[in-house]
């Protein structure tokens, strides 16, 4: 248990104002982006997703120093209407100044309407006028000829009043737009432009269904800034900074390079592709951030800008499992709570209970995961529990029910299959068979490569002789590192039963779902196989997890709390593992009365553990010689 922990609940931890306080466990990206912040930088961020790159973003935006802010103003080009004039003005004093030049015109508008108006009047009933008055004079036949003399110059006149108006209203339309407003901004802005298309980050210009016959809308008032605009002397925030298309990446590197960009239509068959503007300020900070995936995707001179004028930072997944750490981690709790505003505090068991899922999630012993997204989930998840309730406090029964409404679709995937393969016998967890083994493994979903979960997968193995040179031959849903993975196998089992007899050795694993990582299954496979050659059973509730060297060493393999819990779900009640992976797992009460962890060394440990050499007691004594 934690010693650390002094308070009753969350709500008496205090909560830093400053963003940058609340960023945990990233002290080193934390001093880059305070030097960022005083000397401008750009700063790409590499790590996996949920370790803070966005806090940072926000914390780099609070610290930069206050700047005099500026709106933009669009005007209409008399010269030529498809290049909009731009025009800069300090914060505030944009719409001001919009207001002025729209209010003048209206004003302007409003007495050529009533002159107009009047007008108008005065053609309509003159026709009428001028018929009694002449008819009356001179007679009917007069009167009507004067009549209709009288109606033709009033239909003309009418007309022209009514293009005269629609030219005084084309007039109205052609004031000024504001194109960015500043005003009551008193800081830098931060705008996260993660997932936004080419005209959402670098303006665009609407299109106009009319586009002709004097009712199309002018290009001016169609122009829409873009994220960079807004951001000008604040922080853009990009994340899955590979995803966006390489035009896109050349586009932002040119407004990094120019501190301005001019709008256009992003779309060829727009209305607006016509249209450019005048270069828009935009010199903002770029804070781009992703995993080491979309390093391959970014584009090499974009790269090169963000490296040679700013700073990269790989971020922490992990932190050392510290008195100091674990009160931040309390601190984090707090926060979140504090964030949400849906759910109450938690009581101080609460939080232990957090610690030691962070402990858990760590997948290493001594230190505590970073990944808080996911632990956050895990609060709420508690949090919404307690509200369901109606509890004042989040109590740690609420955290451990939360446990399996806030699972990964993985997760539940890899239950679901566990519970599937039961019923059809697939997954055996008793008795004894030949050549067939439980190894524990990763899936992953396709859309989200990091989130995975442990699965207990059976792999049945058989073997014929060969005439030339042992082979492996591998078939399921394996990745090629696993494959070529399987082939050291070869070495060790001719390392204990002599290279003069090849054979063909068959390994198929019964699994329908993708197995993530490259060797977590060697040994496993080698167990199979030597229960194959020597026909000696396995024991069915035993699972195994390991790499396998080319001299039979068992080498250790990540994730191993996930790999864990997959056996515990599944039934199992031993779990061989690599002696380097034994501190990594915790080794709480209640694990250990469902199931029983040995660490092994080398192939021998797993096949004396995982093997029934009741009768052949003799074979297990030539392999240990």
């Amino acid at each position: 248990m934690v010693n650390e922990l002094s308070f009753h609940s969350t709500e008496e931890i205090e909560i830093p104002k400053q963003v940058v306080e609340q960023v945990i466990g990233q002290e080193q990206a934390v001093e880059v982006i305070k030097k960022a912040s005083k000397q401008k930088r750009h700063v790409l961020l590499i790590g996996e997703p949920g370790t803070g790159k966005s806090l940072l973003g926000m914390a780099l935006a609070e610290l930069l120093p206050k700047e005099n802010l500026i709106d933009a103003i669009v005007y209409p080009n008399s010269a030529d209407i498809h290049h909009p004039m731009i025009k800069t003005v300090p914060a505030g004093k944009g719409k001001e100044f919009v207001e002025k030049v729209r209010n003048k015109k209206k004003e302007m508008f409003t007495g050529k309407k009533l002159f107009l108006g009047i007008a108008a009047l005065f053609a309509v009933f003159f026709p009428w006028w001028a018929l009694y008055y002449f008819g009356t004079l001179h007679g009917y036949t007069v009167g009507a000829i004067i009549f209709a003399a009288a109606l033709l110059a009033s239909l003309f006149t009418i007309g022209f009043l009514f293009f005269g108006l629609r030219m005084t209203e084309k007039e109205t339309e052609q004031a000024p737009k504001l194109l960015i407003d500043n005003a009551e901004k008193e800081r830098a802005q931060f705008y996260d432009g993660t997932g936004a298309h080419a005209g959402a980050l670098l303006g665009d210009i609407l299109h106009d269904p009319y586009q002709s016959g004097g009712l199309g809308t002018p290009p001016h008032e169609r122009v829409v800034a873009g994220l960079i605009h807004k951001a000008h002397q604040g922080v853009l925030f990009v994340d899955e900074i590979g995803t966006l298309k390489q035009e896109t990446q050349q586009n932002l590197l040119t407004a990094l390079q120019e501190g301005k960009f001019p709008i256009t239509g992003q779309s060829e068959f727009s209305a607006g592709a016509m249209v450019r503007t005048d270069p828009v300020q935009c010199g903002f900070i770029l804070v781009a951030a992703g995993n080491m995936g979309n390093i391959k995707g970014m584009h090499p001179a974009l790269r090169s800008r963000i490296r040679g004028y700013g700073y990269e930072v790989f971020m922490n997944e992990r932190m050392p499992d510290t008195g100091e750490n674990i009160m931040k981690l309390a601190r984090f709790v707090a926060q979140e709570v504090t964030k949400d505003k849906k759910i109450p505090h938690f009581e101080r068991e609460a939080v232990q209970e957090i610690i030691e899922e962070a402990r858990r999630r760590a997948n290493k012993s001594r230190y505590l995961t970073l990944r808080l997204r996911d632990l956050g989930g895990l609060i709420r998840a508690a949090g919404d529990i307690a509200v369901a309730e109606n509890a004042l406090i989040v109590s740690k029964k609420h955290v451990l029910a939360a446990y399996d409404i806030s699972r990964t679709l993985e997760h539940q995937i890899a239950d679901k299959e566990i519970e599937d393969r039961k019923s059809y016998e697939i997954i055996l967890t008793k008795g004894v068979r030949i050549g067939r083994v439980n190894c524990l493994v990763l899936i992953s979903s396709v859309s989200a490569e990091e989130q995975v979960s442990g699965i207990v997968l059976p792999i049945e193995t058989q073997a014929s002789s060969a005439a030339d040179h042992s082979t492996v031959v591998v078939s399921g849903n394996v990745g090629q590192a696993m494959r070529e993975a399987a082939q050291n196998v070869i070495a060790v089992l001719e390392m204990f039963f002599g290279s003069k007899k090849k054979y063909a050795y068959y390994v198929q694993f019964l699994t329908a779902y993708k197995i993530k990582g490259n060797d977590t299954a060697t040994l496993a496979i080698a167990a199979a196989l030597v229960s194959t050659l020597q026909k000696i059973p396995v024991k069915q509730d035993v699972a195994i997890t390991g790499g396998l060297s080319v001299r039979g060493d068992a080498l250790p393999v990540d994730n191993i709390s996930e790999k864990v819990h997959a056996a515990v779900e599944g039934g199992m009640k031993k779990i061989l593992v690599p002696a380097a992976n034994l501190a990594d797992i915790p080794m709480d009460k209640e694990l250990l009365s469902k199931v029983k962890i040995v660490p092994v060394v080398c192939l021998y440990d797993v096949l004396h553990e995982a093997l029934d050499w009741k009768g052949k007691e003799s074979q297990l004594k030539k392999l240990k010689k």
